[in-house]
């Protein structure tokens, strides 16, 4: 399936003094779509939608999503974007859900390539243009770049560093990764729009990790990822050690409803930490009778732990910032755990359900 391309772009081209040079060069170029779903994120979509309107390839289509739960004014900030700059379109969803507006947008997609944005992120003036040339190599079915960490809080600081650890996320490339690479998922990723639409776009029965489970679909269908580090981007991260651990149990949630649907997809890295949780949890049994031993159960989280929290505590300023890379690490750990067991028992539920239906 084609999406043909706007051929003058003339209506969504807008340049300023500082990008005009930019903008000449790129007013015959494809037409590219930026998409961002967005909701409850008036403290953040200014400075997004900032970063997209700078950018130095100007023929851009900027679909915004805005998902009907939202409850602050949001839609309001897009819309007043919208009526200032042509080139962006507010849309809304009334079901909600993030596969549901990622659907929307594509639907809505003018452009040869689609590069996605998310709404709690800023990109560099290049972000656009360095995703279009290394799609344009023709030996990518989607390309994506590196997700650094940001904090304005104490507590923001601490998880945006350990978001950045190989102890915090495993073999997550995209938080940590400094080579280019081959890779099975990419955050927040660029494709072109008619692969896109052959797929059949992102799953909306899916409530977390449906980029993860569209990017599967992808590889299963011939395609290649490519993770590029010079490809930037600021992802403003849970400032509460709280906020990060319900996030992560999310996240261990939806892994089960993509494995699922994939089993194949599943990796070593995604029950390491379910089957650590299970290990504690048998060590808390142990310690009712044995606590010497259970203490030998966990002492070598506990030290790998330690380890892991010392060194990324080096590149923070301030001592309650040092202090939070422990327990932020653990709502990592402990949040998607618990996440994918809950996950697991809802599964089990549900299929227990439908069982007792056939037989009534």
């Amino acid at each position: 399936m084609t999406n043909p391309t706007d051929p003058s772009g003339a209506a969504h081209t807008m340049t300023t003094p500082e990008t005009s040079a930019a903008a000449g060069r790129d007013t015959d170029a494809d037409l590219v779509t930026v998409i961002m779903p967005a909701r409850d994120e008036s403290g953040f979509i200014g400075a997004a939608l900032d970063g997209i309107q700078a950018q130095d390839y100007a023929n851009l289509q900027i679909v915004v999503v805005v998902d009907g739960a939202t409850r602050d004014d949001t839609a309001d900030i897009v819309a007043r974007r919208a009526a200032a700059d042509p080139r962006i379109e507010l849309h809304h969803n009334p079901d909600g859900g993030i596969p549901r507006s990622l659907n929307i947008a594509l639907a809505a997609a003018r452009g040869r390539w689609l590069v996605r944005v998310d709404a709690h992120s800023t990109v560099g003036t290049d972000y656009v243009r360095r995703n279009v040339a290394r799609l344009r190599e023709g030996a990518w079915g989607g390309v994506g770049g590196r997700k650094d960490g940001h904090g304005v809080t104490p507590a923001g600081r601490a998880i945006a560093a350990a978001l950045g650890s190989p102890f915090g996320v495993g073999g997550s490339v995209y938080h940590h990764g400094e080579a280019e690479q081959e890779v099975d998922h990419i955050p927040f990723g660029s494709y072109p729009v008619a692969l896109l639409r052959e797929l059949g776009g992102w799953d909306e029965s899916l409530v977390a990790n449906e980029d993860y489970e569209f990017d599967y679909r992808l590889r299963m269908a011939g395609h290649k990822l490519l993770f590029d580090p010079d490809i930037k981007i600021a992802w403003h991260s849970r400032q509460t050690v709280g906020d990060l651990y319900k996030q992560y149990r999310r996240y261990g949630h939806g892994k089960v409803a993509v494995a699922l649907k994939h089993p194949a997809s599943m990796r070593p890295r995604h029950v390491l930490v379910p089957a650590f949780l299970a290990w504690l949890v048998a060590a808390g049994l142990v310690a009712l009778r044995r606590p010497k031993l259970a203490a030998v159960m966990v002492a070598p989280y506990a030290a790998a732990l330690a380890a892991a929290s010392v060194k990324t505590g080096r590149e923070l300023a301030t001592a309650e910032e040092r202090r939070t890379v422990a327990p932020a690490f653990l709502a990592m750990h402990i949040g998607w755990g618990v996440g994918f067991w809950a996950g697991v028992a809802s599964a089990i539920r549900q299929r227990l359900t439908r069982s007792d239906d056939r037989k009534a």
